[in-house]
């Protein structure tokens, strides 16, 4: 076969075994007629055409990548033929481990990888319990006056006093919280932003100058040697670094500082709210955690550890991964030309009948038992795989269980009313308002 079969002007490369099938255009162009959201159009895709599919959002062909054994391909095996692309988020994070790539990745990633597995990890255990029960504290507050309270910005508020202990060593104040609401703001208009960074700055210079006066004075701090009451955080490693490392750079400093702050509460905040709000649809599987054990017991963490899976299935922290083809390859068996675009496509991977039996279905079950889970690990990576997954994954499920060891016992939110709709940015949050009081 030396020819293209159906797929328009996207190339065969000879030698391999056939091309990636295109969707029909006419699918493109009714959802944009019909204003959809993107992961509408992703979905038809993969349910009409499978787990590997080309299709046009412009002039150079796109391939979703659903398939787990395609997944692993493109994020694991060989990452170095799947580049990462710019990150949507630069206009927030500049050039932030997440943003980085080549060399400077690297080194960036070396620097930040001891901080969140072993003993770096065990350093930050007594801030995050400190934030839970700061917010158990809160929570018992509310209960008592019956006072409405929003259950994400609840979770906005543990999640960013976690990792503002970690990276300072204080709690985090009220001030600070004030401020550093910029960040949420920021986080939730880049997908409306311009694509070009410096237009997209201008456009929330306002917000960004508000997070650069926090991050300065947090800098300062740590450079003079200002430890908080928990000693020393993840910041003084990278104050520290800038004495041995001349690319760290304040502004390097500020970009890595902002970088942990995005993706270490925004993320944690996401999930824990979706969380509550599957628990007020789906009240036994609270009650199926707390009986698993008693108070403290592994059996009960590993179910409380089972909510915050099952809620990452389905609404994962990061929904999609945009890569670029480096170089031509086979893609289990299809033909991809260097300098095709790739999604990856965690959310809809999460919801394939073929893998995920009743997808829609929340069922924490799935991973407390053995055959619960597709055993491919290409069919569940809510924080991404291979060697650019999130690298607070242990971090956010910490976070997660601990605080859930403390409320869920405890206090149950009932809702006013819920959203009706997921919004689609850097993460999969509730497109709305989540008002409660407690029982």
């Amino acid at each position: 076969m030396d020819t293209e079969e159906g797929l328009g002007s996207f190339p065969y490369v000879p030698g391999m075994r056939r091309p990636v099938p295109e969707a029909e255009p006419g699918l493109v162009e009714r959802w944009r007629s019909g204003g959809g959201e993107l992961v509408e159009l992703l979905s038809q895709v993969r349910e009409r055409f499978g787990g590997i599919t080309a299709f046009r959002l412009g002039p150079a062909p796109t391939v979703l990548v659903t398939d787990p054994q395609a997944v692993q391909h493109v994020l694991a095996r060989h990452p170095e033929r799947y580049v990462k692309r710019s990150h949507r988020a630069r206009a927030l994070i500049g050039d932030g481990v997440l943003a980085a790539s080549g060399a400077a990745w690297k080194r960036q990633r070396r620097l930040l990888q001891s901080q969140f597995t072993g003993t770096g990890m065990r350093r930050y255990e007594g801030r995050i319990t400190e934030a839970a029960r700061t917010t158990a504290g809160r929570w018992d507050g509310y209960s008592r006056t019956g006072q409405t309270f929003d259950v994400g910005q609840e979770m906005r508020r543990f999640a960013l006093d976690a990792i503002w202990r970690s990276l300072t060593g204080h709690p985090l104040d009220d001030g600070t919280e004030r401020e550093l609401a910029a960040v949420a703001a920021v986080a939730a208009a880049l997908p409306t932003l311009p694509t070009d960074v410096n237009d997209a700055q201008n456009a929330v210079a306002a917000d960004l100058a508000r997070i650069d006066a926090v991050a300065r004075h947090a800098i300062d701090a740590a450079r003079g040697g200002a430890a908080g009451p928990d000693g020393p955080g993840l910041l003084h490693v990278l104050v520290d670094a800038a004495t041995e490392r001349p690319e760290y750079t304040d502004r390097l400093i500020r970009d890595e500082l902002v970088t942990l702050l995005v993706a270490g509460h925004e993320t944690t905040a996401t999930t824990l709210t979706w969380l509550h709000l599957l628990l007020d649809r789906y009240p036994a599987a609270r009650e199926q955690a707390l009986a698993a054990g008693g108070e403290g017991s592994a059996q009960r963490r590993q179910a409380i550890q089972a909510l915050v899976h099952e809620t990452l299935r389905l609404y994962p922290s990061a929904w999609i991964l945009p890569r670029r083809a480096d170089e031509d390859d086979t893609l289990a068996g299809y033909a991809v030309e260097a300098g095709t675009d790739i999604l990856v496509c965690p959310y809809l991977t999460h919801r394939d009948p073929g893998l995920w039996p009743d997808p829609e279905h929340f069922d924490p079950r799935r991973f407390i038992t053995p055959d619960g889970r597709p055993p491919h690990p290409g069919a569940y990576f809510p924080f991404g795989i291979g060697p650019r997954a999130c690298l607070g994954l242990q971090f956010a499920l910490r976070e997660s269980t601990v605080l859930l060891e403390q409320l869920l016992p405890v206090h149950i939110p009932v809702f006013s009313s819920t959203p009706t709709k997921a919004a689609y940015g850097i993460t999969v949050r509730p497109d709305g308002p989540t008002p409660a009081t407690l029982t």
